[in-house]
């Protein structure tokens, strides 16, 4: 059974950080890439940043980069997002899933996948 669990979120004032984290279990968290999306209230979700499964090679929105830093701990099953700088545009329910594409152009969330989790809210206040 799969199983993911995204936590950290909160409500902080513009400029503040969190640090989110997402543990996962039922498969097999280290020969994914990984992802962090989120969504707005009335808006589509998007991919925010992503991660390949060699924890080197990382990608972010451009909205989000110099920002955000994604990580994570294969040992511990679990994806992290620190996140600098934060925002009211940042504000959004934030999940993790395996990706099908983690490009400079391109995150998207792995199709066949649809174990999402409950997400973690996050909202920035002015």
């Amino acid at each position: 059974q799969v199983n993911v669990v995204e936590s950290g979120g909160g409500l902080v004032q513009a400029g503040d950080s969190l640090r989110l984290s997402c543990t996962v279990s039922g498969f097999p968290f280290d020969r994914k890439t990984m992802g962090w999306f989120r969504q707005a209230p009335g808006k589509e979700r998007i991919g925010v940043s992503c991660m390949n499964r060699d924890g080197i090679r990382a990608n972010y929105a451009d909205s989000v980069k110099g920002r955000f830093a994604i990580s994570r701990d294969d040992s511990k099953s679990t994806l992290y997002l620190q996140m600098e700088d934060l925002k009211p545009e940042d504000t959004a329910r934030y999940y993790c899933a395996p990706t099908e594409y983690c490009t400079t152009t391109s995150i998207s969330g792995a199709p066949t996948f649809k174990d999402w989790g409950q997400g973690t809210q996050v909202t920035v206040s002015s």
